[in-house]
């Protein structure tokens, strides 16, 4: 037994896909459970040495023309029928109907898909027609979700595709999107970013008043300047001056 052929058996045998990381795992756990030395040998293997494995297995199921591929997802490695095989594999599961998406949901979906993280006005502005109920219904699928908010007066929600996006399209990141790079420069509308509101007069009129009286408090704290005191007024004597009489009294008049 190789280890080739035991990560081979781990990605078959698994329900969901394996990273390599959980490989690892898996021999590591093997190896607590066995005195072989080759198991124990397995687990020592790096990260690297899994993708190399992993990359043979999937050329090697290329070039033989298998009904069945190995390739790489978002969430991990898995093993899948050839797309030319789908029209019989599906008579095995009649009441499995793949997700179909409207032509709005479609549209709304691409321009996040090549402008996320973007607003909801954006995707408005390209459509030309309001999105509320699309991106509601594409946030409950879980192919968006919200990623922040936009750093612009209002705080607008931004939205971005998630990993059921990828896995659902069959894509390891958004790179692998057709023509990614031309698309993500090509100039589309966008909406006008509201102006900030103007403050409520109450407000400006208290800040007025507070920045006056932080004014006015350095003159009030410096002493007042004492008054000059009057002078005294001269002392009044209580008694009459005298006054001269004539020696010789005036003559009488006849």
């Amino acid at each position: 037994m190789t280890l080739k052929q035991v990560t081979e058996a781990l990605v078959f045998a698994s329900q969901k896909p394996l990273t390599p990381k959980e490989i690892i795992s898996a021999l590591k756990s093997a190896a607590e459970d066995s005195e072989d030395l080759e198991v124990k040998t397995y687990a020592k293997a790096r990260e690297g040495d899994i993708l190399a494995v992993l990359g043979d297995i999937s050329n090697e199921l290329k070039e033989t023309g298998r009904a069945f591929h190995l390739v790489e997802r978002a969430n991990g490695w898995q093993m899948v029928s050839a797309p030319e095989c789908g029209l019989w594999v599906r008579q095995l599961y009649p009441e499995s109907k793949p997700t179909r998406l409207s032509g709005p949901a479609l549209e709304t979906l691409a321009i996040i898909a090549y402008r996320q993280p973007i607003m909801r006005a954006d995707i408005e502005a390209v459509r030309g027609v309001a999105v509320d109920g699309v991106v509601q219904s594409l946030l409950e699928r879980g192919l968006i979700r919200i990623a922040g908010r936009a750093d612009i007066p209002g705080r607008p929600l931004l939205y971005e595709t998630t990993e059921v996006f990828l896995v659902h399209f069959g894509l390891k990141s958004v790179d692998e999107l057709p023509n990614s790079g031309e698309l993500r420069k090509v100039a589309l509308p966008t909406a006008p970013v509201p102006e900030p509101a103007p403050a409520k007069a109450g407000k400006a009129e208290k800040a007025e008043k507070a920045e006056k009286a932080e004014k006015a408090e350095p003159a009030a704290e410096q002493p007042a300047p004492e008054p000059t005191p009057e002078p005294e007024p001269a002392p009044v004597s209580a008694e009459a001056p005298e006054v001269a009489l004539p020696e010789n009294p005036s003559p009488e008049v006849q």
